[in-house]
């Protein structure tokens, strides 16, 4: 790792951030073509304790369960040719045949472009009955399509509720048993998790998976109005929560550097250079932008010059954004990553200050890497 100094003004970026209510804690880690350069904790967990964040503490990474969750559980069955992009959703989930869903093809889901709607509050309706991942469902199937399947990107937390069940109808296994028994644990990772909230237990899968004491190892995040209490150890999305903790479209849980290593690989298979678990040429089209789209598959990418990435990082990056403060942005043409995990919504989910703060602190850790910082 390079010497501290080199980095004063990112590790400044990261204090003036938390004295000024950006966030109350945070984990900053980056690397250059797989080295680490900086990985610092900031901040407390909360707001209260006075406990300082720790490099290893646990974030709900919020949306980062689409991409390090749901879309790889999606390039793993395709890999192994048990789908197709192209496989209409009528063919894996008959429930559809007849209704305006049964031409979505999988690719569409991930691309964000099936039709769906981008949010609905369903754990109002959820929360009233018993079997909550089967009453979800059938609100996804009685939702009614905003657009015809193909024609419109719209970013849906729907089209990742569907592809998690289609990862289980597929598999015989749901999401977080698919994904860590098929991705995290080959990769030696298990510090990457989602909760089960019938029965407590930080992993449902093939494994125990660590122990994590909700209490103390998870940063906390909004109070939330609606739960009437202040959310720690449970997925801060509503509807996760309310179907059980682990879905499609948010309910992941880790660490920095669990993310980063995860990263790691599929930058491996974007660059064809021996991923071991991802295959390169699923992963590869996954990331191939269509033509008038802003999103590939599982991924956000650079919007210009008001990009979370900020400004330098090439049109051949991608990432994604966490409601709870979380991000992750990878550039292959320079083989940067960038992982910073956040509580911006603790106390507050009203709290929206980093956004002006990402570009800032990414246009800083390009700046080093362009600077041919040794590595």
């Amino acid at each position: 790792m390079a010497p501290a100094d080199d980095f004063s003004d990112i590790g400044q970026a990261m204090e003036n951030a938390v004295a000024e209510g950006v966030f109350p804690g945070a984990v900053l880690l980056w690397g250059i073509q797989g080295r680490i350069m900086f990985h610092r904790a900031f901040g407390t967990v909360d707001l209260d304790s006075g406990v300082p964040v720790e490099k290893d503490s646990f974030f709900d990474l919020a949306s980062l369960t689409k991409p390090l969750a749901t879309a790889l559980a999606m390039a793993e069955l395709i890999g192994k040719h048990r789908l197709h992009p192209h496989t209409p959703l009528s063919e894996v989930l008959p429930e559809t045949i007849g209704t305006a869903k049964a031409s979505i093809t999988m690719d569409m889901l991930l691309r964000h472009t099936s039709g769906l709607p981008a949010h609905r509050e369903y754990f109002k309706r959820i929360a009233r009955g018993p079997a909550p991942r089967s009453v979800l469902r059938q609100l996804l199937l009685d939702e009614p399509l905003e657009a015809e399947p193909g024609k419109v990107e719209v970013y849906s937390d729907l089209g990742y509720m569907l592809l998690a069940w289609v990862v289980e109808r597929c598999s015989g296994l749901r999401l977080d048993q698919f994904v860590y028994g098929q991705i995290y644990a080959p990769l030696g990772i298990d510090r990457l998790f989602f909760i089960d909230l019938e029965s407590g237990r930080p992993l449902a899968g093939a494994s125990p998976g660590p122990f994590i004491d909700r209490s103390v190892s998870i940063l906390p995040t909004s109070r939330c109005p609606w739960r009437k209490k202040l959310i720690q150890g449970e997925v801060e999305d509503e509807n996760a929560w309310a179907a059980g903790g682990i879905e499609g479209h948010a309910g992941l849980f880790g660490d920095a550097l669990s993310v980063y290593r995860l990263c790691c690989e599929i930058m491996r298979a974007v660059k064809d250079e021996t991923p071991r678990v991802l295959d390169p040429g699923v992963v590869q089209a996954f990331l191939e932008r269509g033509a008038g789209r802003g999103r590939v598959a599982g991924f956000d990418t650079p919007s210009g010059d008001d990009s979370s990435a900020g400004k330098l990082f090439s049109r051949a990056g991608v990432g994604h954004l966490g409601f709870t403060g979380t991000s992750l942005w990878m550039d292959p043409e320079t083989g940067l990553i960038v992982i910073l995990l956040t509580n911006r919504v603790h106390p507050s989910r009203e709290n929206r200050k980093i956004r002006a703060f990402r570009p800032l602190i990414h246009d800083l850790i390009s700046l080093k890497n362009n600077t041919n910082i040794q590595v």
